[in-house]
């Protein structure tokens, strides 16, 4: 089963690489999401909403330590659409086992509400590509000021099997699937799916906060990532370049047990925009390094 095939080449994550690979090949349905419907069969087309122009500024809250702390307004957030950062992921000893293309496609309107479109590709390559050939893709449309997922698909191509799965996020009993073509899942308030995640630690002022936290539902099961700081100016050279950068730890909890057995330390870069130059993962099977090499 494709979600059975867990983190190969290291996101489901934030939402990089590796964070995307661990969360979005997860071991499976979980009970912790209330009344969740599981991913099933669905139209080969992503439910895109209606498309209109940019809304105006998102006015900002308190910052505040929790899962529904506002990033600052769309004039100063380091988020800008047309962004494309490309990753090479080596695993073990070896190198270029993976590509990941991550995209912020546009702010749009989804169904009334102001979104980010976000987007992301994953591929293996030889000799990895030989034993699992894998072409995946995740979109997420999350809330433009809480990065909070509105809706999470993935159009799975691995090993030749193709799954299709279309998710929009419910909160409450008001709302409903918009689209014909996807399914309900229910969540509690704040939760963010792997690639909405990445992009709001980008939003995280880490010289004021030092740890935030909060629910991340990987398509398949309901986590709780913790990000903590842990020392800003180090430098990190990848293949894009060499990087001041901050350093954050992420802890995964499962029905509130930490697992230990998957590690992960994400590097942003010291400027404006807080890119997100390199990810470090251990997991049980291997070590993997996820470096930026391109960015535009």
């Amino acid at each position: 089963m494709i979600k059975h095939s867990t983190t190969l080449a290291a996101f489901g994550a934030l939402v990089c690489a590796a964070g995307i690979f661990y969360w979005a090949h997860g071991p499976g349905p979980s009970a912790r999401v209330s009344k969740a419907s599981q991913p099933g069969a669905t139209s080969p087309r992503p439910a895109y909403p209606e498309k209109v122009a940019p809304s105006g500024p998102v006015a900002p809250s308190k910052p505040v330590d929790s899962s529904d702390r506002l990033p600052p307004t769309e004039a100063t957030t380091p988020l800008h659409a047309g962004e494309v950062l490309e990753f090479a992921a080596d695993v073990a000893k070896l190198s270029n086992v993976a590509n990941l293309r991550l995209q912020i496609i546009e702010r749009r309107n989804f169904f009334g509400k102001s979104a980010w479109h976000l987007q992301a590709f994953a591929r293996t390559e030889n000799p990895l590509r030989m034993m699992f050939e894998l072409d995946d893709q995740f979109d997420s449309y999350s809330d433009a000021a809480t990065l909070s997922s509105l809706q999470y698909e993935m159009h799975l191509n691995e090993r030749g099997e193709k799954q299709e799965s279309i998710q929009r996020m419910i909160t409450n009993s008001a709302e409903s699937a918009a689209a014909p073509n996807a399914t309900q899942t229910h969540v509690v308030p704040g939760t963010r799916d792997p690639l909405g995640m990445m992009q709001y630690l980008r939003t995280v002022d880490w010289s004021k906060l030092r740890e935030v936290h909060g629910p991340v539902y990987d398509g398949h099961k309901l986590y709780d990532v913790r990000a903590t700081y842990a020392g800003g100016s180090e430098n990190v050279a990848v293949p894009a370049g060499s990087f001041a950068t901050s350093k954050i730890d992420l802890h995964v909890f499962d029905a509130g047990v930490e697992m230990k057995d998957a590690r992960f330390t994400l590097y942003l870069a010291s400027n404006p925009t807080r890119t997100p130059v390199l990810l470090e993962a251990v997991m049980p099977f291997a070590t993997a390094r996820v470096a930026l090499v391109k960015m535009k």
